[in-house]
């Protein structure tokens, strides 16, 4: 009886230490297996992010597109895994390109689109990037530009416009109609006349020379008119105003928020625009 009892308290001793001895490598595998996972995610997390794409690296890129050391470039991650969006503005021209993680390929010119609502989402991007900058329109001098409304308006919209431009005469049909319902919006009309317009440049130095509103919408009708010379630097010092704000196509609309838009478009829209409900 006591040899049983000797027994099984030697069983018994042996079951403690090994069991002690398995918590023990179990605990010490667990804590390596843990580490190595943690490691790994870590790793996995860094390869993935588009922090770690460095400037150094798109700078290398903007330098074979001819970009400037000057421009300013900002990196974020995409709506497509493994793809970063980067953002470059130079002196007010933005642009936006994707690259993937190995900087290897890129998504130079194009869009990446949601393929479940068909949305453009380089395009509602780009337009994001462009709303968060502001002109101040207080900065812009307004004494020579043409003015469509009322001048004591609340509301200043700013256009830049071309005489040879049909997408300007398609939006000044537009502005036409909206101060036709609307005194308490203005349209101050300057000039970019765009190189590849050969006439364009002599007639917006005829129109301001005359100050005349009514020689701009006969032109836009295709009606001649008459070219008049005098001194004045107002079309070459709006197109540098122009370039100084990053715009390079009419017609151009500064809203009196600030933001820029492009383009011709209907009077609902410009109107929603204006009153920032849009």
């Amino acid at each position: 009886m006591l040899r049983n009892y000797k027994s099984s308290v030697y069983c018994r001793a042996i079951i403690i230490i090994v069991s002690i001895f398995i918590a023990f490598a179990w605990g010490s595998f667990g804590k390596e297996a843990f580490s190595a996972e943690a490691k790994k995610k870590a790793t996995s997390t860094k390869t993935t992010d588009c922090n770690s794409l460095e400037q150094k690296d798109i700078r290398s890129i903007l330098g074979k597109l001819n970009v400037p050391d000057s421009a300013s470039v900002n990196i974020a991650a995409s709506p497509m895994k493994g793809i970063c969006e980067v953002v470059v503005d130079n002196q007010g021209r933005v642009g936006l390109f994707y690259l993937d993680l190995s900087k290897k390929y890129m998504f130079l010119f194009g869009s990446l689109v949601d393929v479940a609502t068909m949305t453009n989402l380089t395009t509602n991007r780009m337009q994001e990037i462009k709303d968060k900058k502001r002109v101040d329109i207080s900065n812009i001098p307004l004494d020579q530009a043409l003015v469509a409304g009322e001048p004591t308006a609340l509301k200043k919209v700013i256009v830049f416009t071309d005489p040879d431009c049909d997408f300007c005469a398609q939006l000044h049909k537009t502005i036409q109609g909206i101060i036709a319902k609307r005194k308490d919006v203005a349209f101050y009309m300057k000039f970019f006349p765009l190189d590849f317009h050969k006439d364009a440049y002599w007639k917006a130095k005829s129109i301001v020379c005359n100050k005349s509103l009514k020689l701009l919408e006969e032109n836009f009708t295709t009606k001649t008119i008459p070219k008049t010379d005098c001194t004045t630097d107002e079309i070459d010092n709006s197109m540098k105003l122009a370039s100084s704000l990053g715009i390079k196509a009419t017609p151009t609309i500064i809203l009196p928020d600030g933001r820029i838009r492009e383009g011709a478009m209907s009077e609902d829209e410009l109107t929603k625009l204006i009153d920032g409900r849009n």
